[in-house]
C-alpha cells in the first residue's frame, strides 16, 4: 500500500487497523491528494470482492441496495443485487449524494445486512466501506449527519506528500499505481486476524483511562456533543488491533492516547459554533488534541 501512496506510513496504519478491528474508513481531504488512491490500494491488497460507486446528486438508496426486479419466465419478483453486496465498497465522495441516499448505508455499516421489500438481507464477510469525501464548505456537498459518521470508526486526512515524493510524482508519466497492489490477504484470511483482535488484552488501568478520554468530551466546555459509547467501543477495538499491528498481544497507553484524535475528533460538535454547523477538521482534531492532553496517562 505504501508504494501506492508514498510518504504516508501513519496514514496506512489507521486504514489497517480500522479494517483488523472491522471498523470502516472515512478519508477526507481536498482533491487530488491521493483519497481514492488509498481506498484502491487497501481493497486490493485485501483481495475479496471490490465494489464501486460514485456518489452523485441523483444517486439513489436503490443504485446502493439493489432494487426487486419483475421477472416474467418465473412470474415473481427478483432482488438484484446493489454494490453494497461485496465485502470492500468503496463509496466515492459520499458527500455529494443526497442525505436520503447516505442514510442507506447506515443499517449496512452498524449491522452488516441491508433492508429490501421487507426483508433483512446479510451481506457479506468481511464488510467493509471505503468512503471519500471532499470538505464540507466544497461545492455541491452535503454534510454527513452524526449519526453516520458516528459509524465510521476513524476519520483519516492524508495531507500533500513530501516536496520530493510530489516532485518525483509531478515529473513522472502518469502511472496507476493502486492497480499494482497485489492481494495479500483473502477473505478467510482477514476474518480470522479480525478474531485475533478481539484475544488482545486490555488491562484495568487502561479501560479507567479509556472512560475517562470519553467522559472527558462529554464534560468539556468547548463541546456541545462528546464522543458516544460506540466511539468508546471502536476506541478500544482499534487499540487492539493497533496492538495486534505490532506484534504485541496487549494494549499499552499509547495505543489509546495516539488513536484518539482520529477515532474521535469526527465525532463532536465544537460549543462555539450554531447549533448544526458542523465544524472543520481541523478545528474538532484541535479540541479533541487538547482535551486528551488534559487527561493524565497511567503509567
Amino acid at each position: 500500500m505504501e508504494s501506492a501512496l508514498e510518504g504516508k506510513p501513519e496514514v496506512v496504519e489507521l486504514a489497517l487497523l480500522a479494517l483488523l478491528a472491522r471498523g470502516h474508513v472515512l478519508i477526507e481531504d481536498v482533491p487530488g491528494v491521493g483519497k481514492t488512491t488509498l481506498a484502491r490500494a487497501l481493497a486490493n491488497a485485501v483481495g475479496g470482492e471490490m465494489r464501486r460507486v460514485q456518489f452523485t446528486s441523483d444517486l439513489l438508496p436503490s443504485d446502493v441496495i439493489g432494487v426487486s426486479i419483475y421477472d416474467a419466465k418465473r412470474g415473481e419478483f427478483v432482488l438484484k443485487h446493489g454494490p453494497v453486496f461485496g465485502n470492500i465498497l468503496l463509496a466515492d465522495e459520499i458527500n455529494r449524494a443526497s442525505p436520503r441516499t447516505q442514510s442507506a448505508l447506515l443499517e449496512a455499516m452498524n449491522d452488516g445486512q441491508v433492508s429490501v421489500d421487507g426483508r433483512s438481507l446479510p451481506l457479506p464477510r468481511p464488510f467493509f466501506v471505503i468512503a471519500t469525501q471532499n470538505p464540507q464548505d466544497f461545492a455541491g456537498t452535503f454534510p454527513l449527519p452524526e449519526s453516520q459518521l458516528d459509524r465510521f470508526m476513524v476519520r483519516i486526512s492524508i495531507g500533500y506528500p513530501p516536496a520530493a515524493v510530489e516532485t518525483r510524482l509531478m515529473l513522472e508519466p502518469p502511472e496507476d499505481r493502486a492497480g499494482r497492489v497485489r492481494a495479500v490477504l483473502d477473505p478467510e484470511t482477514l476474518c480470522q486476524l479480525q478474531l485475533q483482535v478481539d484475544q488482545v488484552a486490555i488491562d484495568a488501568a487502561l479501560g479507567a483511562y479509556l472512560q475517562a478520554l470519553i467522559t472527558a468530551t462529554r464534560n468539556s466546555s468547548t463541546l456541545t456533543l462528546g464522543a458516544s459509547t460506540r466511539a468508546g467501543m471502536n476506541l478500544s477495538q482499534a487499540a487492539r488491533a493497533r496492538a495486534l499491528l505490532n506484534g504485541r498481544r496487549y494494549c499499552i497507553a499509547d495505543d489509546i492516547h495516539d488513536l484518539a484524535v482520529p477515532l474521535l475528533a469526527h465525532r463532536v460538535r465544537l460549543a462555539s459554533h450554531a447549533d448544526g454547523y458542523m465544524p472543520t477538521r481541523e478545528e474538532a482534531e484541535g479540541a479533541v488534541r487538547d482535551i486528551v492532553a488534559r487527561v493524565p496517562v497511567p503509567l
